[in-house]
């Protein structure tokens, strides 16, 4: 080997420690990069093809950089709901700008917020994407039909009623009208028995007085009438919305509902709501009057007719409070009315040889030929992992592995600075030695 093959191999030192370095130094600066790969210098000696096969005694050596993307950092708790991290393989599915253009890159990074418009993005500017769920919870057929994950554009909840359960007591000993015509309740020309309104909710949230009317009619049967109490103009007709009867037994328990066969206390009501007028289309109310032969429901003693309580589904409209993201990615608002719906749902991208991805900036990857193409897949299904929330994934950098890293790659770069100056040296005397 030449003393000017010393001094090219001194220099190849030099090179390969000082990207060792700049691969130190990043590890070091990222220790609290929420996602971050270690990165690692790996060295290969470079031979002299001219020093034949086996002779080493020109050997150089080159330093590549890569990251181990594969290895998991740990999972730190936080306390937003839209912190995110991936338990096992995976990446979150990013675009780079805020109307979801440009190029897919692929991240772990989940310290995600909403922005002005309510885009979840993470502390490096990406903008997650996902799923947007129709009004039956289910994901688009088009598997790259992915779309920004907002939590601003969710619009309020309401539940119509579509239940209702009665208890009451109706006094034995009330007079039996002789004569009585479905609708004289409603329409005044006999006045009732017993009485009382409840509310039930519309599907736009509204609240809607519906009126129950009792009259006895003969021993152990009594009429009923329900009517809407509110602006008539609302429904498409006039008079009850519901009528029937009801047949009790000697006991006082309930025995049967308008005839049925078999005997029930079930009762089906239908609100004939007008669309000009109130924006509604009709809804049905399944009405429980009680347990045939039970005392749950309706109920005939010698005691004065009371309302003992009712149970009535349904909920005013309620605006969003919040949301969840639950282990298979699905997006959940939480309403301030109780109700909760599923809105989007976060897919994972994984990879054939995910070391094979290309780093950018942002803590984030692109896809490469040694990668291969990404497949989306939902989590927890296929190889994805699963989605924990109020989590983040820690940096995989071991700060004392890099402190000891740093100190024998400047020993490492010292020593290929000496074999350059060893070099020189020795031709500065081959330079001296006399001509002749």
């Amino acid at each position: 080997m030449s003393l000017y093959g010393a001094l090219n191999i001194g220099v190849a030192g030099l090179q390969a420690n000082s990207m060792a370095l700049s691969a130190t130094s990043s590890n070091i600066a990222n220790v609290n990069t929420v996602g971050y790969k270690e990165a690692r210098a790996s060295f290969s000696t470079i031979l002299n093809a001219s020093t034949g096969v086996g002779n080493n005694s020109s050997a150089g050596v080159a330093a590549q950089i890569g990251q181990d993307i594969t290895t998991q950092g740990l999972p730190t708790t936080t306390s937003s709901d839209t912190d995110i991290s991936i338990s096992g393989n995976g990446f979150f599915v990013v675009a780079p700008n805020p109307d979801g253009s440009g190029p897919r890159e692929y991240t772990r990074a989940g310290s995600f917020l909403p922005d002005v418009n309510g885009n979840l993005v993470n502390s490096a500017g990406l903008y997650l994407m996902g799923y947007k769920l129709d009004s039956f919870g289910n994901v688009p057929t088009d598997a790259s039909a992915l779309s920004l994950v907002n939590t601003t554009s969710i619009s309020g909840a309401a539940q119509a009623t579509d239940k209702l359960t009665v208890q009451a007591n109706l006094n034995s000993a009330s007079t039996a009208h002789a004569g009585y015509t479905a609708g004289d309740m409603t329409a005044g020309t006999v006045a009732p028995d017993f009485t009382r309104t409840v509310n039930v909710y519309d599907a736009q949230g509204g609240s809607q007085p519906i009126t129950f009317s009792f009259l006895k009619t003969s021993a152990n049967t009594w009429a009923y009438e329900a009517s809407y109490a509110g602006n008539a103009a609302n429904l498409t007709a006039t008079g009850p919305i519901s009528t029937g009867t009801i047949a009790f037994n000697s006991d006082g328990t309930l025995a049967n509902v308008n005839g049925a066969a078999p005997a029930s206390g079930a009762v089906s009501l239908t609100i004939p709501w007008k669309l000009s007028t109130s924006g509604l289309t009709p809804q049905t109310i399944s009405l429980d009057l009680g347990t045939v032969g039970g005392s749950d429901g309706l109920t005939q003693a010698n005691a004065p007719s009371v309302l003992n309580g009712t149970t009535i589904n349904g909920t005013p409209y309620g605006s969003v409070t919040g949301v969840t993201v639950a282990k298979d990615g699905t997006v959940t608002a939480q309403f301030s009315n109780g109700l909760s719906q599923d809105v989007y749902k976060i897919p994972l991208a994984t990879f054939t040889n995910p070391n094979g991805l290309g780093q950018v900036t942002g803590n984030a990857y692109v896809v490469t030929k040694a990668s291969g193409a990404p497949n989306i897949n939902q989590a927890q299904s296929g190889p994805a992992g699963f989605i924990q929330s109020k989590s983040l994934e820690g940096s995989t950098v071991d700060l004392a592995t890099e402190f000891t890293n740093l100190i024998t790659t400047q020993r490492a770069y010292s020593a290929s600075a000496r074999i350059i100056t060893t070099a020189d040296q020795m031709l500065q005397q081959l330079e001296q030695l006399p001509t002749n």
